[in-house]
């Protein structure tokens, strides 16, 4: 039952008109080629402002599709001296057979042998261990196999080693080069000339390649082992090496501080004046036997810094200023046991000396003290002084009364003798 019912209408009462029309289907639009399906839900199914298909893409035609055929065609290369012709498979794209030199025709490189004449051979090429048919024999096989010694060994007719057919073909190419320049400055950057061969150091190398190859692999392990106990030494030796120079860097600030402390004009006291006591060197020389294996010059430097620890930077210095000055190098050329220990005694002698110096210059100024005046005291020692509060506000004014006062005191007179009234003269005194 509806409204209708109850009004008693028709249920076709009103105009087929007024009837609620039924929409139309929808209509699917398929999503373009080259637009994302984000950026198309975004515009609606409108179409974009801007042409999502670049226009280069529109104008392109696609190609024909190539036509590849393999043909058995002929060739010749041109690194080969006869016109041989040989067949191979050629790649033919549309029918067009491809042009051009063999591609493999680049890789054929050979060497330029020098040849030398009947006179040069005479003049300066003889060599007793060589014939001259045996010579020839050399060069004509190092020019048909491009300096391939090995081959060049195999093929020929004596019995030569690879290391001496080496060394007597670049002689005789450097006896040429020198023979035919007209000056040996312009053969000197030739690599003949420059690092002449050496049979030797070529056989030496030969062998030890040899022993690598044939080694076992219990020797390649003992070899590690070796290369990591080394190692681990020279990170021993780095870790103490930079300790060292932080209490070197410490002791030498120590040092500057008391320095920079000092007032000018005052002598130090003998308190810190003493002869500097040398380390003793069995720790340094322990640490050394940890290592089992060091160099002397290692330990030289060792002892030096034990030796010169308690002393400061500047003292260092003069020590190694008075080496040069006395002709002595700060590292011995020859560090052999004995040079080692002169050289470390005659450190701590000079070191010595100086620390006995700075106390004869003490000594002399606590004496220069002692003689200017009865009324100074010793160096080290503050004087007593009255500063008024005139002298404590104004510091120039109160310089003035102290000069003044110390004026006094050297003549003799009393500081009140100034500011007396003089006596009335009586009768009596005439």
């Amino acid at each position: 039952m509806d409204a209708k019912d109850i009004l008693g209408l028709h249920k076709n009462s009103f105009p087929s008109s007024l009837e609620k029309k039924s929409r139309p289907p929808k209509e699917s639009h398929r999503k373009p080629d080259g637009i994302s399906r984000e950026v198309y839900a975004l515009t609606g199914g409108m179409p974009p402002l801007m042409p999502s298909i670049h226009s280069s893409q529109l104008k392109k035609k696609p190609l024909p599709p190539e036509k590849v055929t393999w043909q058995w065609l002929p060739f010749t290369n041109s690194a080969r001296k006869d016109d041989l012709h040989l067949y191979h498979w050629v790649r033919v794209v549309n029918g067009v057979l491809p042009t051009g030199d063999y591609s493999f025709a680049k890789y054929n490189k050979s060497v330029d042998i020098i040849k030398y004449t009947e006179e040069e051979y005479e003049k300066y090429l003889t060599d007793p261990m060589w014939t001259k048919d045996e010579t020839n024999e050399l060069f004509d096989l190092c020019e048909r196999f491009d300096l391939r010694f090995v081959v060049i060994a195999d093929r020929f007719p004596s019995s030569r080693t690879v290391e001496e057919l080496k060394d007597r073909y670049y002689s005789v190419l450097r006896a040429i080069l020198l023979a035919r320049a007209a000056s040996s400055g312009d053969v000197a950057t030739h690599p003949v000339i420059k690092d002449p061969y050496n049979v030797s150091q070529e056989m030496e190398r030969k062998r030890a390649l040899s022993m690598v190859l044939s080694q076992t692999r219990q020797q390649e392990k003992r070899d590690e082992e070796v290369l990591i106990e080394a190692k681990r030494i020279a990170e021993l030796r780095m870790a103490s090496k930079v300790t060292e120079q932080s209490q070197l860097v410490v002791a030498s600030n120590a040092d500057a501080e008391v320095t920079e402390g000092a007032v000018p004009g005052e002598t130090i006291p003998p308190s810190n004046v003493q002869l500097t006591p040398f380390t003793d060197n069995a720790s340094t020389l322990a640490s050394l036997r940890m290592l089992r294996v060091y160099l002397r010059t290692y330990a030289l430097d060792q002892m030096v810094q034990a030796s010169n620890s308690s002393a400061g930077v500047r003292t260092i210095k003069r020590v190694e200023q008075t080496l040069q000055d006395l002709g002595v190098n700060l590292k011995p050329r020859v560090p052999t046991k004995a040079v080692c220990a002169e050289h470390l005694e005659l450190r701590k002698e000079i070191l010595t000396w100086l620390n006995l110096q700075k106390q004869v210059q003490y000594k002399e100024a606590e004496g220069s003290s002692f003689r200017d005046g009865s009324y100074s005291e010793p160096p080290g020692t503050p004087k007593d002084r009255t500063f008024t509060l005139d002298s404590i506000n104004f510091g120039v004014s109160s310089e003035r009364v102290v000069k003044k006062d110390q004026k006094r005191k050297a003549h003799g007179t009393p500081p009140t003798a100034a500011h007396k009234r003089p006596r009335k003269q009586k009768a009596s005194d005439f």
